[in-house]
This record gives structure tokens, sequence and C-alpha cells, in this order.
């Protein structure tokens, strides 16, 4: 029945379950932090799979998943930690009672003082009653709001990918740009203010001239942000002293943590870790034989090692989404009509023969396209490419081909991979990847 939850027998049992929902936060705590640590690792492989690989959903996904797996940990191992001490202060209340100040013999100044400031042990047991219940609810709750700014921000992005970068020409072109441009304006106003209103804890719902403005922003944006769902759940948090004075300590905390995750030591003025391979620094992931983790990726390219003994190279380059629409752009006859990328049910597609046939005839041209957009240096002595796919020995999907390097002098040298690039229609060679390797006989 709808008015069930008025039902004074329903009343009483929220409260006797209000009383003993320890024991159920406990429980649910401690398997969601061995859930949670156990899957941090999957979700940081598929994560940096995504990245790696530029696929822009899986990384927002995975992404996603990952900050709230921590947001989660860390939320319910500071619960943990409280309810453990509270249940401490319950089995010490129960031997020793209340404080005995006086029983302490301490000088008035200092009993005047920690009287103040302490009072009695039940205020202190009622205190961390209060933080341990309200940061399991909170604990879901910053999960709510992380997704409501990424949730913005997908909005912005989807606001871009479908009117600023479009296939349109002419009038539509314009006015697909000033539609998108005008929405975008619309998102990140709208985005500010409800930000604003987060963090001073409603104040623009409070004067009547504000709430004129705000009002229509705050109705789009609790369907972007999806806050009707949990909306009661943040004005049960904030009708209270308490509640409102935790959140003020809370933001601060988060922001603070997310600061101090973006520090690293420097250890050289020189030096420095790259992502990259270059002239002066070998990076483990351009080595195949030095790739040993799930979560170690080739960026761009790979050789087999930095020592190469045999008289031939194997370069590999790794398969990135963004290849095929460079080869588009050097050969648009190879661009179909409609563009079959992207996920696919193999049970549930139609082609025909000739649509098979038209694809191979078209393979060779997209092998030579490919080819030619790539050149091959090795001490700025240009070789000949022949790429072909292939997977790897991680199953990574890309090109391979082999350059002959028996007439290579012993010592260091240096491999780069360049690709065309059309920029402003004017065409450009651009380093993709810069490799050192060294040779020597057997």
């Amino acid at each position: 029945m709808p008015q069930d939850f008025q039902n004074l027998k329903f009343k009483k049992l929220l409260d006797k379950l209000q009383q003993e929902s320890w024991q159920l936060e406990l429980l649910i705590s401690g398997f969601a932090i061995f859930g949670l640590f156990s899957a941090t690792e999957p979700i940081q492989v598929n994560y940096d799979i995504a990245q790696n690989d530029n696929n822009l959903v899986p990384t927002i996904i995975w992404y996603a998943a990952k900050v709230s797996c921590w947001i989660l940990i860390s939320n319910l191992l500071v619960h943990v930690i409280l309810r453990g001490l509270w249940i401490g202060s319950l089995g010490l209340r129960y031997v020793s009672g209340d404080i005995d100040y006086e029983e302490l013999k301490y000088n008035d100044k200092f009993t005047n003082f920690l009287k103040k400031k302490i009072g009695s042990f039940d205020k202190y047991i009622a205190t961390l009653e209060n933080y341990c219940s309200i940061l399991f609810a909170v604990s879901f709750l910053f999960i709510f709001y992380f997704f409501a700014c990424l949730l913005c921000l997908i909005t912005i992005l989807l606001t871009i990918f479908t009117f600023l970068d479009t296939n349109l020409n002419g009038v539509w072109e314009k006015i697909s740009v000033a539609v998108g441009i005008g929405l975008i304006l619309f998102i990140v106003f709208g985005s500010l203010l409800t930000f604003i209103d987060f963090i001073s804890q409603g104040l623009l719902k409070k004067k009547k001239w504000m709430t004129k403005i705000y009002f229509p922003f705050y109705k789009i944006f609790s369907v972007i942000t999806l806050s009707f769902l949990y909306r009661p759940l943040v004005y049960n948090f904030l009708d209270n002293k308490f509640g409102k004075r935790l959140s003020l300590i809370l933001i601060p905390v988060y922001v603070g943590i997310i600061i101090f995750s973006t520090f690293n030591y420097q250890k050289s003025n020189y030096i420095n870790k790259e992502s990259s391979s270059s002239k002066y620094y070998a990076n483990a992931n351009n080595y195949e034989d030095q790739i040993l983790k799930e979560n170690d990726f080739i960026r761009f390219a790979s050789i087999p090692s930095k020592v190469i003994t045999d008289n031939y190279l194997k370069l590999f380059l790794i398969y990135g989404n963004n290849l095929e629409d460079r080869i588009f752009e050097f050969n648009e006859g190879l661009k179909p009509e409609e563009d079959q990328r992207g996920l696919k049910s193999e049970n549930f597609s139609f082609s025909s023969s000739y649509k098979y046939q038209r694809n191979d005839s078209l393979r060779k041209e997209y092998y030579h396209t490919l080819n030619d957009i790539h050149s091959i240096y090795i001490d700025n002595k240009k070789y000949a490419s022949d790429f072909i796919a292939t997977t790897n020995n991680f199953k990574k999907f890309g090109f391979e081909t082999f350059l002959d390097i028996d007439t290579l002098p012993k010592g260091k040298h240096i491999l780069k991979v360049l690709r065309k690039k059309i920029i402003r229609k004017d065409t450009l060679n651009t380093v993709l990847v810069t490799i050192p390797f060294w040779k020597f006989n057997k």
C-alpha cells in the first residue's frame, strides 16, 4: 500500500532497524571493501587498455568505475575504523562507566577545560555513532556527486559530436554550429550554477530573485545529473547542522586528496621518466621482451628488444582508432558509405557477397596507403616498409614489418617512425615514435 510508510507499526520497525543497523553496516562494509579491492586491479587494467586504444566511451566508463571504487573504499575504511572505535568505547563504558574528572585529581583549570571540551563519555559515543551512521550514507552520496559531474561532461561531449563535429555544409553547418555553441554555453552556465548551489548548500534556492533564474536550470539539470534518484538522501543529509558541518569538512578533504595525488617526487633537473621513448630515454613499453605485466601497453610501436643480434629488425605498429581516419584522409576512395566500426552483433549482421568482394578489392589499396603514409628511418636512413596486419605475442592487433639491418654497424642506433598528417591542408611528416636500440653480433 502507498500509505504503509505512515503506519505506526512500520515506523516502529524503522526505529528498531535504525538502532540495530550498525551490525548490517559492518557486515556490508567488510564484504564491500574485500570485493572493491579485488575489483580495482581488473578495472585499472581495462581502463589502461581503453586509454591506450583511445576509446573514449570505454575510457569514461572504466574511469567512472575506478573513481567510484576508490571513493567507496576510502569512505568504508574510515567507517570501519570509526565503528570499531565506537564498539571499543561501548566496551570501555561497560567496565569504567562515565569519565570521573574528580578521580583524576587535576588542577581546576585543566578539570574545567576538559569538562567543557570533552564532556561526558556518552556524548563522545553519541558523536561517534553520528559520524558512523552518516559516513555510510555519504559513501554512496559522493559517488552520485561524482556521476553528476561526469554526466555534465558527457553531455558537453555529446553536444560537440552531434552539432559541431558533423559533415554538414553551407547554411546547415552554420545552423548546427550556432545551436551547438548555444547548448554548450547553456550547459556550462547551468553546471556552474548547480555547483555554486551545491557548495553553498542551497544558497540559490533561498533568495526569491535567485530562484526565478535558477529554477529552470535546476529542473533540467536534475535530469542531466540524475539527481532525482538521490535527492531525498541529499536533503535529509543537509537538514541538520551535523550533516552540513560534515559536508563542509569532507568536500575540502576530497579536493585536497585529488590535488595531493597529482604530486610526484622529482629526482633530477634533467632526467625524467617519460611516457614514450626518445633519443635519451628507453621506455620499456617499446620493447616486447620487457613487457611483463598485463597493464603494460605498447603506445605506438615496438621492437623485440633493446639489443638486436639478428640481421633483421621486426617492427610492430599498434592499431589505433584514429589510424584508419588518417588513411581515409589520404585516400578518400577507401572511406565507406556506412562506417562499420564500433560495436556490432555477429548474429544480426547482413552483408552481401558483393560487399565482401568490394572490400577484398580495396584491401590492396588500403595497405598501399598504409605504407605510403608511414616512413621508417634508422639513423636518418630511410627503410622501405611493407606492413601487414597481425597480432603480437600479447594478442594486440596491429601491423608488422621486417627491416634488413645486416649492414648496420655495432652500437647504438635510433629508429624513427613518421606518419603523414594533413594540417590546414598541408601534408606534414610527424614523428610517431622514436626507439633507441643497440646492435651486436651473436
